[in-house]
């Protein structure tokens, strides 16, 4: 941190949430606000004079609340920049008739209370989002005493425990009577690896964290009892499975099984009862002091920046990265690319690795000072166009502008266009075409699927981003599902034009299946909610003609959900053979006869 900080080229803000970002891959513009401090930062020395003499004593958030800090204080040791900060709402000194002593105890003038909250703007050309993670709460946990007894403590106010800087200065005591523990017992997987309580996800990190505060203990004490409850031990990495056998070695006794009740008797100790899975037996331990390994959770912004950015979230809460395999740390949207926690939980190691990966796709994308727009754009067709700005309304980057008043054509800024295709669907007169998924390509990839036996099977358009990607996903998990499903690529939902499904049904599909992402995850942001709208006036006309509706489909399903997609064509073929060779040859015959 302290090398970003003094870098020339980077500007760090810090007590600063960005508010808003809009643009497109290197024109992006953010909106921060740097909240006020309260302390000139270039001026403070960080002496502690001001400290010394606020009356305002609040708990350490750092510690975990393990110890206590002043209202002027520094967030944690060797932040950046070195210098105070004050929590207003805490703070006395705003009314200097009540306090100000930090203003008198200050010689060089650091403190104003007159600072305000300043937004900032900034562009930039690239985005890495690196949102970090949040501690699961073991508050709901109850079996496991948490909130009633006060020697069970979690896993980050133990490593502030056993730390040299921390509030004890590395010493371990028990909370309750300030004395050395003579046992100890950790339970792996609070909050991980759980269907009914927290995540049905591994966090990754617990098992080794707690290896590493084990063989801490043992060095410092030798003679101190050391169990940990576990489901299984995952030490994976590199020299992990090492670390593992030294801390059984050093006489760490690991029990297989996770404890079901914990009691506390008038001493203050703990009796922990478990199921031993390796014996078959119930056992009771007595301890001074619980320990809860607790698991990651996705930072409690990912879902405001997922609708800021037009990002994707796994079922997990984590953000979904554009390929798994191939582009492992970019986003869906170019020019945007993750580091850390907020792609899924990952260790000190694997978060550098990332981190290291996302600054040179970020440099690769921006070294030349100019950048190679994708192929798939749109393109208007200057002599159709009637200058309606239906394109422009429908377009979620507002990459299309068009004159409505001097009826001047539209014209769409290729850097900024992404491709969903939406505004040409949307065209009533054609005037737009979406390179490489033209509408003759489409439609003639219809015409080839249901070329033979259309009646045996299902044409689904499917988004490539989402559904099209849930398919793949679904392939690769080798889930089962009816093979008769026909899948044309679109780059998004809302490329579906409303005369694809009609050429369709004209072909003699019996079902036909629109696919794309969630509302709220869409890929191009907002573009699915044009699809929606689509197929509902489909579903009008269907009906007035006297065409079930229900042959028709629309169905959200994320890159992540390959079960709901074999799921999802399962329901299809069952529709599907439920759909007579007479309505299909009566489908046919309405549709000649309306010329769709």
């Amino acid at each position: 941190m302290t090398d970003a900080g003094r870098h020339p080229l980077i500007k760090l803000f810090t007590m600063s949430e960005v508010l808003d970002v809009k643009g497109y891959v290197g024109n992006f513009e953010a909106r921060i606000l740097k909240k006020a401090r309260y302390v000139d930062e270039n001026e403070c020395t960080a002496c502690g004079e001001c400290a010394g003499v606020c009356p305002v004593v609040r708990p350490d958030e750092f510690n975990s609340g393990l110890s206590s800090r002043k209202a002027i204080f520094v967030p944690f040791p060797q932040a950046v920049p070195s210098a105070y900060v004050i929590n207003i709402n805490e703070c006395l000194g705003h009314n200097p008739s009540v306090c100000a002593r930090c203003i008198e105890a200050c010689d060089k003038g650091c403190i104003n209370f007159h600072m305000s909250d300043e937004e900032i703007v900034e562009k930039v050309g690239t985005i890495v989002v690196a949102t970090g993670l949040e501690p699961y709460d073991p508050a709901e946990l109850d079996e496991y005493g948490y909130t009633r007894f006060e020697n069970v403590l979690t896993s980050l106010e133990f490593e502030r425990l056993i730390n040299a800087g921390g509030p004890t200065g590395g010493e371990v005591i028990r909370p309750t009577d300030r004395k050395r523990p003579e046992s100890i017992g950790f339970v792996q997987c609070v909050g991980s690896r759980s269907v009914r309580k927290g995540g049905n996800y591994c966090s990754n990190i617990c098992c080794m964290n707690t290896i590493k505060a084990t063989l801490v203990l043992k060095e410092h004490y030798p003679d101190m009892e050391v169990k940990v409850f576990y489901i299984d031990i995952r030490a994976f990495g590199k020299g992990f499975e090492e670390l593992y056998a030294r801390s059984r070695r050093l006489g760490v006794h690991y029990i297989r099984g996770l404890p079901g009740t914990v009691e506390q008797d008038t001493k203050n100790s703990l009796h922990v009862a478990v199921e031993n899975t390796a014996i078959g037996k119930l056992e009771i331990y007595h301890l001074d002091m619980l320990v809860l390994a607790i698991g990651i959770k996705p930072a409690g912004s990912a879902q405001q920046l997922k609708e800021m950015l037009g990002l994707q979230l796994t079922a997990d809460g984590f953000f979904l990265e554009a390929h798994p395999k191939l582009q492992p740390v970019d986003a869906a949207t170019r020019g945007i690319f993750y580091a850390g926690c907020a792609e899924s939980p990952k260790d000190i190691k694997e978060s550098v690795t990332q981190a290291s990966a996302a600054a040179a796709r970020a440099i690769r994308l921006m070294h030349k000072g100019e950048i190679i727009s994708e192929p798939i754009t749109s393109e208007v067709i200057a002599e159709k166009c009637k200058s309606c700005g239906i394109c422009a309304d429908v377009c979620p980057y507002n990459a299309i502008t068009v004159d409505v008043k001097k009826k001047k054509p539209a014209v769409v800024n290729i850097a900024a266009c992404a491709g969903c295709g939406t505004c040409a669907a949307e065209c009533p007169f054609d005037a737009i075409t979406m390179n490489h998924f033209t509408d003759t390509q489409i439609i003639n990839q219809v015409n080839a699927l249901l070329g033979e036996k259309p009646k045996e099977k299902n044409l689904a358009f499917a988004c490539n981003w989402c559904s099209y990607a849930g398919a793949d996903y679904a392939g690769v998990s080798r889930l089962q599902y009816p093979p008769n499903v026909r899948i044309i690529r679109t780059m998004c939902s809302g490329r579906v034009d409303e005369k694809f499904i009609w050429e369709g049904f004209k072909k003699g599909a019996p079902v036909i299946l629109i696919s794309g992402c969630h509302i709220g995850d869409c890929h191009y942001i907002d573009a699915n909610k044009w699809t929606e709208r689509r197929v509902k006036k489909v579903h009008k006309k269907m009906a007035k003609l006297g065409i079930r509706p229900e042959r028709l489909q629309l169905e959200w399903i994320s890159a992540a959900e390959g079960v709901r997609f074999a799921e999802v064509m399962s329901n299809i073929e069952k529709l599907r053979q439920n759909v007579s060779d007479e309505e299909i040859a009566e489908t046919i015959e309405i549709l000649e006869k309306e010329k769709l």
